[in-house]
């Protein structure tokens, strides 16, 4: 399954991607860190790196390195408004508890 974003979500790379000309796209994936063992990490992609799995979605690209992709697949991406700020959301169909914080996450031992 794909990595999607939602219409806020995107509007938001979008705009991200439109203020630096050297980004290629969105950079998502996790990291092993936090209480619960995974955390969703996403940034500007300045590269393709070997074994990337490369998702568009209107124009803008999602790149998910090999070892991310089984833990964040079917991810859906949003942006909610909080107040005065803005923050991503990542809708995780893999994952399978979170901790107590909501900084990390766990998964199926199938994935780990």
């Amino acid at each position: 399954m794909p990595v999607t974003l939602t219409p806020a979500a995107l509007a938001r790379v979008q705009r991200y991607l439109a203020e630096d000309a050297q980004a290629l796209g969105l950079r998502f994936g996790v990291t092993r860190t936090g209480c619960s063992g995974w955390q969703h990490t996403a940034d500007l992609a300045r590269d393709q790196r070997d074994g990337d799995t490369v998702f568009e979605q209107d124009g803008v690209r999602v790149f998910v390195d090999a070892v991310s992709l089984p833990v964040v697949d079917g991810t859906r991406i949003d942006l909610v408004k909080q107040r005065l700020g803005e923050q991503f959301v990542f809708r995780n169909p893999n994952a399978s508890a979170e901790c107590g914080c909501g900084e990390s996450f766990t998964t199926d031992e199938s994935l780990a």
